[in-house]
């Protein structure tokens, strides 16, 4: 009999973006990982009792992982736990919805697997450690999260100078296919027109001004999250899906979101 050699193995940090059922006790399990990217990897018997990490691979846990490569799936030998920040996230349900469309997000923006992602991947860890911590008001920790996230995947919206011909703001309008806020002069048909607390506030949230942010008002938030997720969805070119879990309390201003999306059309 041909000797194969050993299996291929590596060790990496990651952070579970989602999972799905295989077979009768095991899971696939997608990781984003530090040096590795994406990765889809087997969990053999997880969905047991006796499990010894079942708990470990569950959506929002960041893990020090170790796996075998494989063909089309990789399959993970050795799960430690670096960040548990599932539990608190998932007894909070305004912090679950928001936390899962940074999952969601994360696995789009991140398309191809096994191409290091490594400014994203600390990206998602702040955002979902933020989340767990409980610091900042859930809605502002995944707007903050979206608008840092197309920024380093290259589409990073501009809130003071105007997108298209860079004159120095403030600005009133608001156009999502520009790029952000627009002068007069650029200002295309069909533009929002936020107010200047919002624009404020969006500026803030992309710098990580915590203090601006923190200080805005309910009904600013609303509109900077219905901008948000229009420029987001504009960008990604399909919906997110878990963007309508988001509680009520705290969801995109709907007028809002059709606004900019209508002229981002």
């Amino acid at each position: 009999m041909a000797d194969n050699g050993p299996v291929p193995s590596y060790r990496d940090d990651a952070i579970v973006l989602r999972t799905q059922k295989l077979g009768e006790a095991d899971r696939i399990v997608t990781f984003l990982t530090r040096e590795h990217g994406k990765v889809r990897a087997v969990a053999k018997g997880v969905r047991r009792t006796s499990s010894r990490f079942g708990a470990r691979l569950e959506p929002f846990m960041m893990v020090d992982l170790q796996l075998h490569e494989g063909r089309s799936l990789d399959t993970v030998t050795q799960v430690e736990t670096v960040g548990p920040y599932a539990r608190a996230i998932c007894a909070d349900y305004a912090m679950y919805t928001s936390g899962t469309v940074m999952l969601e997000t994360a696995e789009r923006l991140v398309a191809s697997e096994r191409e290091p992602s490594v400014q994203q991947f600390w990206l998602l860890v702040g955002a979902v450690r933020a989340l767990a911590e409980g610091t900042h008001a859930p809605g502002l920790v995944l707007d903050s999260y979206l608008l840092r996230a197309f920024a380093v995947a290259g589409w990073a919206a501009s809130f003071t100078d105007c997108a298209r011909c860079g004159e120095p703001g403030p600005h009133r309008s608001f156009s999502i296919a520009t790029g952000g806020a627009v002068c007069g002069r650029c200002r295309p048909p069909g533009s929002t027109a936020p107010a200047p607390e919002t624009f404020e506030l969006l500026a803030a949230l992309l710098a990580g001004d915590w203090q601006v942010a923190n200080a805005s008002g309910d009904r600013h938030r609303r509109e900077a999250s219905g901008l948000v997720a229009a420029y987001s969805q504009f960008h990604l070119e399909r919906t997110l899906r878990s963007l309508r879990m988001v509680e009520r309390g705290s969801a995109p201003d709907e007028q809002a979101v059709t606004r900019a999306q209508e002229a981002g059309a």
